[in-house]
């Protein structure tokens, strides 16, 4: 999947970036981010050491007790009644570790690896999970050797947690199994340790679970999706600005005081931009006057407000339901603060399943009104005066025909990903575990989908913005001008055909380092 943003921001020195402070309080989006993708470096506070201390204390003694305690003791799962014995808890700690690294299919990417792990150490860092001071160093000097455990695609259902992805995770820390160092070279881990000065743990009582027993995938994917999301809806109302103006819109419906007749915020965000960014334009100022005889424009420009304003409130609920999960401490059992240990079921993903897979629904939404403004530019019955397909001569020249059906083809395929997979469940663990929220499933299906509207919103770009350099010699706005001006340096303007593949590329890479949005501003 491509990468979305500007590069990561200039270190603070020679090869030195700041490095992120992880305490028993949430980490920021930012925070994460910063270390998922800016290499951040990791530093666990003292309050941080002495939480995990009382933690791992309290673990220590009921180890120590005759009675059985969960996680401690005993079995896991549908094995929880079964005793453990001493001299086979360190064994029994590397067993659910290796048992539960069962994934399969390809490797996700290094950024979502490295913010599961930051956020599982976040989560060791409150104290509750009971893990020893040696165990959460560990996690955090792999992070700064930039090893990335190998964690196979397919595995979690997203309940109990992210089990098997974090397992994948946890086995580096042991010396087992398959990670890459800084340079993306693939090595086993245990050589990877060694060239960066690192030992392998054993692990001890508890362990085991408090390294696999979370929800750090589906969080990870949602922090850094609500990321990218704000990204591309700053892009999409750009862009839909110039498709408003090329296709000889108007801008009325946009007014602030209509908008505030329904008073959504997001609509009032999104309308709000749509006048700046056409303010001064020229192709707007020729049909303002009564030559122009349409009393209302389509829905896919008028309502542009009710539709990315939409999708920027659900945005607004996703980051809500992350900062929560930021907050949170996810493990089971959990050792409380009063010395307790005590099983929950707080573990489960719903939470976070559920607005993943809303904003996969939004992203559908916004790329369906992105590709119907498209076809609206190549319609010559509904574009306005402008050559089918704004091709240079139409019938030797196929102009950007296919570049829609591309379009179209991504917009179907985001429809597919759009139906939740939180509301499917499969019983597993001899029915101990009877209901799952599949989390997982719908964080990767979003991460996919993002991924695809940066280039159906590449596709309209590009098909906008000849639309305006069909309408010279009327000037566009200010800002749109400067939109497509960045653009052309990059792809060529109208013309006789030529192949669009590689420009459908560039303007999807263009949307997906947020510049419409950057430069319009600018």
């Amino acid at each position: 999947m491509s990468s979305f943003g500007a590069p990561a921001p200039p270190p603070d020195g020679p090869g030195v970036r700041r490095p992120v402070a992880v305490g028993p309080g949430p980490l920021s989006p930012a925070e994460v981010v910063a270390v998922a993708r800016g290499e951040a470096p990791v530093e666990l506070t003292a309050e941080a050491w002495a939480r995990i201390a009382r933690g791992r204390a309290v673990v220590e003694d009921l180890a120590g007790r005759p009675e059985p305690h969960y996680g401690v003791s005993t079995g896991f799962g549908a094995l929880a009644t079964t005793p453990v014995p001493a001299h086979d808890r360190a064994r029994l700690q590397r067993s659910v570790l290796r048992s539960h690294a069962a994934g399969a299919g390809p490797g996700i990417e290094r950024e979502v690896v490295r913010a599961m792990m930051v956020l599982r150490l976040s989560t060791m860092a409150t104290g509750h999970t009971g893990v020893r001071p040696q165990t959460a160093r560990a996690v955090a000097a792999l992070l700064d050797a930039g090893i990335t455990p190998h964690v196979p695609e397919f595995g979690s259902l997203g309940c109990s947690g992210d089990l098997a992805p974090l397992a994948h995770c946890a086995l580096a820390l042991l010396g087992e199994g398959t990670v890459r160092d800084r340079d993306g070279v693939a090595r086993p881990a245990a050589e990877a340790l060694r060239a960066a000065g690192l030992e392998a743990i054993t692990p001890a009582e508890k362990e085991g679970l408090a390294l696999v027993n979370g929800t750090e995938g589906m969080l990870a994917m949602l922090v850094l999706a609500t990321e990218d999301l704000d990204l591309l809806l700053a892009a999409a109302d750009v862009v839909a600005a110039m498709s408003v103006e090329a296709l000889l819109g108007t801008d009325a419906a946009f007014a602030d005081d209509l908008q505030a007749l329904r008073p959504h915020p997001g609509a009032r965000v999104t309308a709000r931009t749509l006048c700046r960014v056409l303010a001064g334009s020229g192709i707007m100022a020729s049909h303002r006057d009564a030559s122009c005889t349409r009393v209302q424009d389509a829905y896919s420009l008028r309502c542009v407000p009710a539709v990315h304003g939409a999708a920027r409130d659900s945005l607004t609920h996703a980051r809500l339901v992350a900062r929560r999960e930021l907050a949170a401490a996810i493990d089971n059992p959990v050792v409380t603060g009063d010395g307790r240990l005590c099983s929950t079921g707080t573990f489960h993903g719903a939470p976070l399943a559920h607005v993943l897979d809303l904003l996969a629904i939004v992203v559908a939404d916004v790329a369906g009104m992105s590709e119907r403004r498209t076809d609206r530019h190549l319609d010559p019955a509904r574009n306005q005066g402008m050559p089918a397909f704004l091709a240079d001569r139409p019938g030797v020249d196929s102009g950007l025909m296919i570049a829609h059906y591309t379009q179209a083809a991504l917009v179907t395929e985001l429809r597919r990903l759009a139906v939740p997979a939180s509301v499917d469940t499969i019983p597993v663990s001899a029915m101990q575990e009877d209901h799952v929220s599949l989390g997982w499933s719908s964080g990767r299906k979003l991460r996919r989908a993002l991924d695809e509207l940066a280039t159906v919103l590449g596709v309209e770009l590009l098909v906008a913005a000849r639309s305006l350099d069909l309408r010279a010699p009327l000037r566009p706005a200010p800002a749109t001008a400067a939109v497509r001006a960045a653009l052309r340096a990059e792809v060529a303007g109208p013309g006789p055909d030529r192949v669009v593949a590689p420009e459908i590329e560039a303007a999807a890479r263009f949307v997906r380092d947020g510049r419409p949005a950057t430069v319009a501003e600018a």
